[in-house]
């Protein structure tokens, strides 16, 4: 068994890559390994201790040293500090310990000749980047980040996980604020970008759907220079993008001429998606476990991705048919009351939330539907409004029952109430205890709950109690 642990480098690289200065120890000394967790910390490892609003890194750098570190990145401003590190532990001194992490994960991915695909977009990234990595799993050996590893912490970390036996790369972007992806993509270096879609997510941050087009689209403007840009074709402001890009690019869409394209799209209901699946005018027949129009376009990127990576059409095929949904991205679960619950809690915005209610629609067909829904986070200024627009989205594709929870519920109520929906088919709700009588008088064999909202909201503790009530 190998136990040996990346990233394998000199103090003297780590030095040069984040501008410090090295204050102790050898230049060719090496370190194996690194984590800003000083608990995750063995013999050996470089300790980078990382600042955030409730903690700092620099008072568990005791811990890193107990733990084995036989480094330490320190932060201007903590240099007393390093007269309480043991002789022996090497210290290196830099302007941001944030930064420096980057700085390393990029100097590590420098040394790799492989393929890296970074995915990004308002909604589908995670989704899409499972996909990938589900494809190319039956060609070799890929590196993906974990979870939602797609912040300045996280993707570093993602990349610094990169082993010799690694033959690819796939790994999620997200931003949250002006420059994060421009930063990201510098530390990634990706060969393929790839932009789900754009829409109104995290405009607290942004403003507006422009500034977030503007801010995806510096994936493809910081990339590789000759890397490969894959484009929604169905997706107004990708298009934009495209426009502006001059080197490859690979396009996909359901509406619109691409590349990538599905046709004969069926709607298998909760066993899936079925369609043909056309590259460049050769199509194949594609089955999915998955469900909502939205995966046919996750799946269509990642089939752009794949096929800029050199993989070939077949195994691209049987990868799409093997991928199985990830926990809280449209997860299906069948109650022995009959009734079907749909698990979306992951996260929410404007184009998710609609996106989820029209596969609601689709699925029920002449039954009826409940939504619990949770509040949707960070849209700035617009943030009444936009939860108003979901209300009336929810009447529109034939919800039946609301359950609202949040700061913003009566603005989805009243968008809902112009729209048709009664008042007595909505109820305000704080915890699943309060839904389970009203469910159980109201359920029937046939019927469909969908559970949406932000992750903070914490909307999957009501799926799990409702399977806990129902069975």
């Amino acid at each position: 068994m190998n136990d040996t642990r990346y990233p394998i480098l000199k103090a003297e690289e780590i030095k040069t890559a984040t501008d410090g200065v090295l204050i102790r120890g050898n230049s060719e000394g090496v370190f194996e390994g690194l984590s800003a967790n000083s608990g995750d910390i063995t013999g050996g490892n470089l300790f980078v201790p990382l600042r955030g609003e409730r903690f700092d890194g620099h008072d568990f750098i005791p811990d890193a040293v107990k733990n084995g570190a036989s480094g330490i990145l320190v932060q201007r401003g903590y240099e007393e500090i390093v007269e309480k590190i043991p002789e022996g532990i090497s210290v290196i001194l830099v302007d941001d310990t944030l930064r420096a992490l980057g700085d390393i994960a990029h100097l590590w991915r420098s040394k790799f000749k492989i393929n890296v695909v970074a995915v990004t977009g308002s909604s589908g990234k995670t989704t899409t980047k499972e996909m990938i990595a589900t494809v190319a799993g039956l060609y070799g050996n890929p590196l993906k980040s974990r979870g939602n590893y797609n912040n300045l912490v996280g993707l570093p970390l993602s990349l610094l996980e990169l082993k010799p036996e690694h033959e690819m790369a796939v790994i999620e972007m997200g931003t949250n604020r002006r420059g994060e992806i421009e930063r990201l993509t510098k530390i990634a270096e990706p060969d393929i970008g790839v932009i789900t879609n754009i829409g109104p997510a995290h405009l607290e941050g942004f403003g507006s759907v422009d500034v977030v087009m503007e801010e995806k689209g510096d994936l493809f403007f910081n990339m590789r220079s000759n890397g490969v840009a894959v484009i929604n074709r169905d997706d107004k402001f990708s298009r934009i993008l495209a426009d502006r890009w001059m080197g490859r690019n690979i396009g996909f869409g359901i509406n619109e001429n691409a590349f990538v394209r599905a046709e004969r799209i069926f709607m298998r209901g909760e066993r899936g998606v079925s369609f043909t699946l056309e590259v460049g005018g050769t199509g194949k027949g594609v089955d999915m476990t998955v469900v909502g129009r939205h995966n046919i376009y996750n799946a269509l990127a990642c089939t752009a991705a794949c096929l800029a990576m050199g993989l070939e059409y077949d195994l691209i095929c049987e990868g799409l048919s093997a991928f199985r949904q990830i926990q809280g991205r449209m997860g299906v679960y069948r109650l022995k009351s009959g009734g079907t619950v749909i698990d979306d809690t992951y996260n929410a915005n404007p184009a998710s939330v609609i996106e989820a209610l029209r596969t609601l629609n689709d699925l029920k067909g002449k039954n009826e539907s409940v939504v619990i829904f949770g509040d949707m986070l960070e849209l700035g200024e617009n943030t009444e409004k936009l939860h108003e627009e979901i209300g009336k989205a929810m009447a529109d594709t034939g919800a039946g029952t609301l359950f609202l929870k949040g700061d913003f519920a009566e603005s989805v109520a009243r968008g809902a109430t112009n729209r048709g929906i009664g008042a007595d088919h909505i109820h305000f709700v704080d915890t699943p205890d309060e839904i389970m009588k009203t469910l159980r008088s109201l359920l029937r064999e046939g019927d469909w709950i969908l559970v949406k909202g932000s992750r903070k909201m914490k909307m999957e503790e009501f799926v799990r109690a409702i399977i806990e009530e129902f069975d």
